[in-house]
């Protein structure tokens, strides 16, 4: 690991899961460079390696859904970030979850919060892709659950 990867491991990060409804499959992965970029309009940025396949669909599927990961749900969060992960659809067995009404995208339960997204902006950046989205609908927020976090390459629940 290089010295510029060691310094941003030391960053606490919120941890969600970005899915999308392909027309063949649904497709989720788990990320941890996710933020607000605006509030008005209400505005979000997501940045996801090129190379990945999420990143691949996203280019071509411009709704999607995050959800935002409660400190409970470390295991969903491992479920979504393995390497060769099966459909979304299997990750989510046994899970609490339906589709957004605006996405059709996987919106996982439980979570601290959850919104629906649409692209309005793609921006290469070095190994990485920016997605400027306008946020459609925020379908929960649970402020009474710690969120989720990463910090040196582990999930830890905030207090």
């Amino acid at each position: 690991m290089n010295q510029f990867t060691e310094a941003m491991r030391q960053l606490v990060a919120g941890v969600v899961v970005v899915t999308v409804r392909d027309e063949r499959d649904d497709i989720g992965t788990t990320v941890t460079t996710f933020t607000s970029l605006s509030a008005d309009p209400p505005m979000v940025l997501l940045s996801l390696a090129s190379s990945g396949y999420l990143c691949e669909v996203l280019l071509r599927q411009d709704r999607w859904a995050a959800s935002l990961l409660s400190g409970g749900q470390a295991v969903m969060a491992s479920r979504f970030a393995t390497p060769g992960r099966p459909s979304a659809r299997l990750l989510l067995a046994g899970t609490p979850h339906h589709r957004g009404p605006r996405t059709e995208a996987f919106i996982i339960g439980g979570g601290v919060a959850a919104l629906e997204a649409e692209t309005i902006r793609v921006i290469p950046g070095g190994d990485h892709t920016l997605f400027l989205a306008q946020v459609l609908d925020v379908d929960y927020v649970d402020p009474s659950l710690p969120p989720l976090a990463r910090l040196r390459g582990r999930y830890r629940p905030v207090a």
